[in-house]
């Protein structure tokens, strides 16, 4: 366990971004990592670019997620229920265990802050990918 004894600023650019791996992403998505909690905190923020048509994986969390779109025009949906827009300020409230997936739509990409803990050093269970059919649901 690292122990933080003063204030810390993580500068901007100090974190190089990372590409989304195509196993858990379809489609072109940047990711740049904002805060990793050190033990016993659990929090992890990323923030996630989707380029347009791109999106996650079908996935679960252990303990909850939340969305904060900030820039461009997403989509999100929960397993069985309708694909949703989403829009800057919008937040989204994930509970623990709901499988769902989010991304950018066909012709606008999309930023959101995701913001989950980690329980027993976990933070997701990805699952199958989100059909072409599926996705092209909402156009």
């Amino acid at each position: 366990m690292r122990g933080i004894e003063k204030m810390e600023i993580k500068r901007v650019g100090s974190r190089p971004s990372t590409k989304g791996q195509a196993e858990y992403f379809t489609g072109a998505v940047r990711l740049d990592s904002l805060i990793e909690a050190i033990d016993p905190a659990r929090l992890v923020a990323t923030s996630v670019t989707f380029e347009p048509a791109a999106r996650t994986t079908w996935h679960t969390h252990p303990l909850w997620q939340t969305l904060v779109v900030t820039a461009g025009c997403g989509l999100v949906q929960r397993w069985g229920g309708e694909i949703e827009e989403i829009r800057p300020g919008d937040v989204v409230w994930i509970p623990p265990g709901e499988k769902h997936w989010h991304g950018a739509r066909a012709t606008t990409a999309m930023t959101h802050f995701a913001i989950q803990e980690k329980l027993d050093d976990k933070t997701v269970e990805w699952m199958e990918k989100v059909s072409d059919g599926q996705y092209r649901a909402i156009e």
